[in-house]
């Protein structure tokens, strides 16, 4: 019996499990499409997979605290001391107020999109999933709220009719590997992401499929296709239909 293994994309390591696109042309390791309303792609970049290399953070100048003494150093370019506080040595913890918790973070020379994808690490979780039979990466999904995917709420606007309270999450990437394919991964997916929304408190999800678009070409799949994921139509557009499944 075949091992099945759902992984969040979280770090290095989990965004390599990320798996090609069928169409060599698309990369989902590169696309900001969603992201991007105005300049998103779907093309594969290969030079968005090199670790950046983060710029130098300029050094910034002590502050006193004392906000007279603070003025005239930006006045004089030079720092006074403050006689009322250590001259060397670590600042000291605020004894009133809890230490800030330490978020999870992918570090500032992670490549591009895996930055994206981490953006909600903090706050709700990893924004993509992966799925794996007996350690082989055959299905993919992008994922998350509404807000961290600006052409979604581009799109929503041209449909009024769409409840905005509460706002849904979003899906905006399904795909399955070329030789995974009609196995039902990606429903099984799909599944696992919903669960995972309902779990973060979201009452709704939604899709924006297109229709007349080749498999290998379209981001979030057929109508058909959520249809048996238990998605209903929404707006029932010739070009760009919604789907949408309550929670």
């Amino acid at each position: 019996m075949s091992t099945i293994r759902l992984v969040d994309v979280t770090d290095q390591a989990t965004f390599g499990l990320i798996p090609p696109c069928a169409d060599p042309s698309f990369d989902h390791r590169t696309c900001d499409y969603w992201e991007d309303a105005d300049r998103g792609s779907k093309f594969a970049r290969p030079a968005w997979l090199a670790a950046r290399v983060p710029e130098p953070t300029p050094p910034r100048k002590p502050q006193t605290g004392n906000p007279f003494l603070d003025d005239l150093a930006e006045a004089s370019g030079e720092q006074p001391g403050n006689p009322f506080l250590a001259s060397d040595g670590p600042a000291l913890d605020n004894p009133f107020a809890s230490p800030p918790a330490a978020r999870p973070s992918v570090g500032r020379d992670a490549p591009r999109k895996l930055e994206l994808l981490a953006r909600g690490l903090g706050i709700a979780g990893s924004y993509a999933k992966v799925l794996l039979v007996d350690d082989v990466v055959v299905a993919w999904s992008q994922f998350g709220p509404l807000s961290a995917y600006p052409r979604a709420l581009r799109l929503r606007e041209l449909y009024p009719q769409l409840p905005d309270a509460p706002l849904p999450a979003v899906i905006t990437c399904i795909a399955t590997t070329i030789g995974a394919r009609r196995q039902g991964h990606a429903l099984r997916l799909v599944e696992a992401v919903c669960t995972d929304l309902t779990e973060r408190g979201f009452a709704a999800v939604e899709a924006y499929p297109e229709r007349d678009m080749d498999e290998n070409a379209t981001s979030a799949a057929w109508p058909e296709f959520w249809a048996r994921a238990g998605f209903g139509i929404a707006v029932d557009d010739e070009r760009y239909p919604v789907v949408r499944r309550e929670l």
